[in-house]
């Protein structure tokens, strides 16, 4: 691709940016360089390739390619979501602390709160949806906000550029995971967010054939920093999963509008459903983020939470459907369904869940890119099912 990426339209970066025909064949896809280091031409002459752990043809390609849809100065590549929240993480030292999403992903309140937590980090755990929440968990100390919106499973969204600011008056950057929405829908570094995060597991590969995790920087000296702890730790993306997530980033625009009109019609279904107590998605002008979300993204996703009021309730649905797997993740082309309490959530001490709206009767939906009229019909009869 000739040119600055910034200039053509995001389905057209989305497959090409970073990724120009293979040099030696002229190759329209970047190969998969399934090597774990490189020969130097001469002794103190050097490739730009040394070992694999620190450069990779495949992974750099990728993680162009991100950067390029972000709008950040580059990206880095790991082997899990995880893996890029503990790389994010190394930006703060003992005695910091760090602002976060009451709300926020099971896993990442388990590595705050039983890993980090060891080695002197300090964490507030607020409603960012509440600027004035945030403002007030601020401290001397604070290095960092930690933001997801939406939230996972409650659907709380937080103003991007509002926190940004907070953020940055008090000297602190702020560190948003986009996995949710990707960077089709949302691109948090433009509206003043520092790092962005994804799970690349989830719609950036979208083919639930890969883990992965990616964070873009927005400045050298982030992205200098990212690099070493990559190179230092070690926790990089492979070749076969970086052609993967690669792969799949080529139909993401086509992909989450799929994945969008599909959630509209379920929640249609859903919304004043008599077996329904809660339905939770951003796109509903009920929905206490809607406004915000309406502004600072362009779109609402394919993830949907609702509350059939209890567990057994709960357990009939999940236990009935036959389109809709149960599994945990999100993001795939297949629609999968789940119970938060005891799956994706259930580090999070019963009473936290229950404080943050988590009940026993409440299902996550990923809403798949399968014939809006299947989805529809199954989710239906799975709910006739309840007494």
């Amino acid at each position: 691709m000739k040119g600055d990426p910034k200039d053509l339209g995001f389905s057209t970066r989305a497959v090409h940016a970073g990724q120009p025909p293979e040099a030696v064949t002229g190759s329209v896809t970047v190969p998969i360089f399934q090597t774990s280091t490189y020969v130097q031409p001469a002794l103190g002459e050097s490739t730009g390739y040394e070992y694999a752990r620190v450069q990779n043809p495949t992974r750099r390609a990728l993680e162009r390619n991100v950067a390029a849809l972000e709008g950040g100065h580059d990206g880095h590549a790991f082997v899990t979501g995880m893996a890029a929240i503990q790389t994010l993480m190394t930006l703060l030292s003992a005695g910091d602390h760090a602002v976060v999403s009451r709300n926020t992903y099971g896993g990442t309140f388990r590595f705050f709160t039983k890993v980090l937590d060891r080695y002197g980090l300090e964490f507030s755990w607020v409603d960012t949806g509440d600027l004035g929440a945030v403002a007030a968990a601020l401290r001397p100390n604070t290095r960092m906000v930690f933001v997801e919106t939406p939230t996972n499973p409650m659907m709380e969204i937080t103003d991007v550029a509002g926190a940004a600011e907070l953020a940055h008056g008090h000297g602190a950057i702020l560190a948003v995971d986009n996995t949710f929405l990707s960077p089709y829908l949302q691109q948090p570094l433009a509206l003043g967010a520092d790092v962005v995060v994804h799970s690349a597991t989830k719609y950036l590969n979208g083919h639930s054939d890969a883990m992965g995790g990616l964070l873009v920087s927005s400045t050298a000296e982030q992205s200098e920093w990212f690099a070493f702890v990559s190179k230092s730790a070690g926790g990089i993306l492979p070749p076969f999963e970086s052609f993967l997530v690669m792969r799949g980033i080529k139909t993401l625009a086509v992909r989450m509008d799929r994945h969008e009109a599909n959630a509209k019609r379920i929640v249609e279904l859903l919304d004043g459903h008599p077996k329904i107590e809660r339905l939770l998605y951003p796109g509903l002008p009920s929905h206490p983020g809607h406004e915000v979300q309406k502004r600072q993204a362009s779109g609402f996703g394919g993830m949907l939470t609702f509350d059939v009021g209890g567990y057994e309730a709960a357990k009939r649905v999940l236990d009935r459907v036959r389109l809709f797997s149960l599994a945990e993740s999100l993001g795939g082309v297949e629609s999968l369904i789940s119970h938060p309490a005891t799956m994706t959530h259930a580090s999070v001490p019963e009473a936290a869940r229950t404080e943050l709206g988590i009940t026993p009767g409440l299902i996550r939906v990923s809403v798949g890119i399968e014939d809006g009229d299947d989805l529809i019909a199954d989710l239906a009869q799975a709910l006739d099912g309840i007494d």
